[in-house]
């Protein structure tokens, strides 16, 4: 019966994963998405514990007691907006996991491993520990425990690819000599540092490309590690990891206009410096949260656009609190989503739907950009490089050719932001100097808050 079992738990695993995927595609379905992940991983887990191969659980119970430990309260007590933090973290844990599993069926086997075994040992160990080590740099970046601007220095590129040549050279060999076993801890050094140096030159602004990357290498990782164990459910669930986290690759880059190339060895997001003689001071507007009140207030249509400053600030319940506001008083609010607004992929989306804003109010970037025109006002909530103007014409911009969200195509546009300072790309954002934008400084959370209040006449603080 319990052989009968692992091979129904499997079956019913694979396909679970698969809808999870299909469901998580669209954010009126990505709660049943959620679930039926949940529930698939369940029934492996409990498929392979029941697996007659397992000797004893003292060691299995061990690592679920380890693990829960530091998994439970990550889930529970990490708030929304280190989303981000916690997805690379779980990218690196489960690469480390990969990884580790490699490293000790090598040492348990060699040197009579079968040549596509060690072909898939080797991928999987070096996949999973520079994985593992770029996902700690990238939580480290986007939880600014290092600099968020690209680190570089003369000739890095060569020194990256040489050291990645080298350690895949070496793999090779141990793959073609199984018996070298005091090459291999070289081979996982090589991939360790390698790790390191391929995340350190990006900037903050390729984070949301760059997660979905290394999801796509701990996926491809695992999808190696089910050849070498010989575990059907692991292959499945690790291509479906690595492809979709590659295509969501593919997606990001094209949202930003930007190949593979440039986003992993182009340092974007390095501050531009001017080389030009002084330039004439440009004048911006400001307004109060009163004056953005009365604004907001005799709008028919407001399309608010969310950013990392959102995120930040932690201000999606006081952002919800103005969209009930002006429902209120008749006005339609949407929400224009930009594919890689925040750190992640879909953190508006993960944020916005913290505090339940209905799913048909959410507009992606091409359906946004169709009523940007008839939109009384754009509210922009902590959002800079994709809402820029240069990216459509200045040639020159680093971020020409990327879509954006047309915000200066609004009747008005009003932004919250802290001061003037630039985005992640290092330019000024024309956006903020246009005659019918309106600059509203301060913290988000503060600033939608007063807007509210405002509203509802009560300036009492």
């Amino acid at each position: 019966m319990t052989p009968y079992f692992v091979v129904f738990s499997y079956i019913a695993a694979a396909s679970l994963f698969i809808l999870a995927l299909k469901w998580l595609s669209a954010p009126a379905t990505a709660r049943r998405g959620v679930v039926a992940g949940e529930v698939g991983m369940l029934l492996a887990i409990v498929g392979t514990l029941l697996n007659v191969h397992i000797v004893n659980y003292q060691w299995i119970l061990l690592a679920l007691v380890v693990g829960s430990a530091i998994g439970a309260p990550m889930g529970l007590f990490m708030p929304m907006t280190a989303v981000p933090q916690r997805t690379a973290l779980s990218h690196a844990f489960g690469a480390l996991a990969a990884g580790l599993v490699g490293v000790g069926e090598y040492y348990l086997r060699a040197p009579r491993i079968p040549t596509f075994t060690m072909s898939a040992l080797a991928l999987e160990v070096l996949l999973g520990f520079l994985t593992f080590t770029g996902s700690l740099m990238a939580f480290g970046k986007l939880q600014e425990l290092i600099p968020t601007r690209p680190i570089t220095y003369r000739g890095q590129n060569f020194i990256n690819l040489s050291l990645l040549a080298v350690a895949v050279a070496l793999a090779v060999f141990v793959v073609v000599n199984p018996g070298q076993t005091h090459l291999f801890p070289v081979v996982i050094a090589l991939a360790l540092l390698f790790g390191v140096l391929l995340i350190i030159p990006i900037g903050g602004a390729d984070m949301p490309t760059v997660i979905s990357l290394l999801n796509s290498y701990a996926g491809l990782s695992s999808a190696a590690m089910g050849f070498v164990l010989g575990n059907p459910l692991l292959i499945i669930a690790g291509a479906l990891d690595g492809s979709s986290g590659f295509i969501l690759s593919v997606i990001m880059c094209k949202a930003m206009n930007r190949s593979f190339a440039n986003v992993l060895f182009g340092a974007f997001g390095q501050v531009q410096v001017s080389t030009a003689g002084p330039v004439e001071e440009r004048v911006v507007q400001s307004a109060t949260s009163e004056d953005a009140a009365s604004i907001l207030e005799s709008s028919r249509s407001v399309i608010i656009v969310p950013g990392y400053g959102m995120a930040v600030a932690q201000a999606q319940q006081r952002v919800r609190e103005l969209y009930d506001a002006l429902s209120q008083r008749g006005v339609d609010v949407k929400f224009a989503i930009h594919p890689v607004a925040g750190r992640m992929p879909g953190h508006m989306n993960v944020l916005l739907a913290e505090v339940d804003i209905p799913y048909d109010k959410l507009l992606a970037t091409e359906e946004a950009n169709l009523e940007f025109p008839q939109a009384d006002v754009a509210l922009v909530v902590g959002a800079n490089d994709i809402t820029n103007p240069a990216a459509r014409h200045d040639r020159a911009s680093p971020i020409y050719g990327m879509p954006i969200l047309d915000v200066d195509k609004a009747r008005t546009a009003m932004v919250i932001k802290r001061s003037m300072s630039p985005g992640f790309a290092g330019i000024e954002n024309e956006l903020y100097y246009e005659p019918k934008t309106l600059m509203l400084f301060g913290d988000a959370k503060s600033f939608v808050g007063d807007i509210i209040k405002d509203l509802s006449g009560d300036s009492h603080r």
